[in-house]
């Protein structure tokens, strides 16, 4: 680009035009239309322009002397496979047309050429632009299509090794806790139905961000459904990344399953309040309580079992240091804190 084009511009068209002053007469009539263009007289521009990647080249016959050619050949063999550079050649009457095209074909094999006699009509030229342009868009469009989908392939792949991985670690984990084959059978199916109903939130939510809000309730439906609230959520509505709501809901999942089988939610009365909250201004931090009241007598274990290890290490590892976990009198608690950076990809307010 040069001073001749709007920065803005992101096709434009190259004008070789070397005799009297028909790149002059081009150009400026072109700007009229508001197509970018840049007029090249002097064969040392020629390389810096094409370096520029114009979207279409303009070339009257005269121009095409083997330094020309040879450099306009070289930017052509560079082009990626989706580029295909329209080429619009201006000949005088009396030109030879098929030695000049026998000649343009072996130098630029490949190549998009576009013969048209000179006088030509200026609308007759823009519209051959404007087509050509439409061209050119088109094959960016593919081009960012073929992007996206071998983006979409790769984060597929990624996410497909995670979802494995985690799948092998929750049976290896459920299976070293469970009793009988019974227990593993259902503990290991609620962890499956459990991941894959967060996972189903996940990616139906549009964006890269899903509301922990959302994430919770529907990780605690279960648990609060024909008239009872055994578990009341409290906390704003945050957007938290993909992987940090999947970790969180799983993590809620398993110190649901721990309450049912030893805490609060094991006895009719029982329950458990989930609340969060983000406090500070210059480095945020997010804090995550699980508080269990109105169960059973509160033992401290004597083994961790799945829930607790799995707890601790996904909540260490979202959070930056594992969360403390209190076997207290009136019922277990589990506090959590760590920057809101790591997890909050923005917060709005209910």
């Amino acid at each position: 680009m040069n001073e001749s084009q709007s920065e803005s511009e992101l096709d434009w068209v190259l004008v070789l035009a070397p005799f009297r002053r028909d790149a002059d007469y081009i150009a400026a009539f072109l700007r009229e239309q508001k197509i970018g263009v840049v007029a090249a007289k002097v064969d040392d521009d020629l390389s810096h322009h094409l370096v520029s990647d114009p979207a279409i080249i303009v070339v009257t016959n005269e121009a095409l002397d083997p330094n020309t050619v040879a450099k306009i050949a070289e930017h052509l063999s560079t082009q990626p496979d989706w580029s295909e550079v329209p080429i619009i050649i201006l000949l005088e009457r009396s030109a030879p047309l098929a030695a000049i095209r026998s000649r343009l074909q072996s130098s630029w094999p490949g190549s998009r050429l576009l013969f048209h006699m000179r006088p030509i009509a200026p609308l007759e030229l823009v519209n051959v632009l404007q087509s050509n342009l439409l061209v050119r868009l088109r094959q960016r469009q593919v081009r960012d299509a073929f992007e996206r989908e071998r983006e979409l392939r790769l984060e597929l792949n990624h996410r497909v090794k995670n979802i494995l991985a985690s799948v092998t670690s929750i049976f290896q984990m459920t299976r070293r806790g469970a009793a009988t084959v019974d227990d593993l059978a259902r503990e290991f199916t609620g962890r499956l139905v459990a991941l894959s109903n967060v996972h189903t939130a996940v990616f139906e939510a549009d964006g890269e961000e899903i509301s922990l809000l959302s994430i919770v309730s529907l990780t605690v439906a279960p648990y609060n459904s024909d008239g009872l609230n055994r578990i009341d959520f409290n906390g704003p509505d945050l957007a938290v990344t993909r992987e940090a709501g999947t970790m969180l809901a799983l993590c809620l999942h398993e110190l649901t399953t721990n309450a049912i089988k030893y805490g609060a939610l094991s006895l009719a009365d029982g329950k458990v309040k989930v609340s969060w909250t983000i406090a500070g201004s210059n480095e945020p931090v997010f804090f995550l309580d699980w508080t269990e009241s109105d169960g059973p007598p509160v033992r401290q274990p004597t083994r961790q079992g799945y829930g607790t290890r799995y707890v601790r290490s996904a909540l260490g590892s979202l959070l930056g240091t594992a969360p403390t976990m209190t076997f207290a009198a009136s019922g277990f608690q589990c506090s959590a804190k760590g920057p809101a950076s790591r997890l909050i990809a923005y917060s709005k307010s209910v």
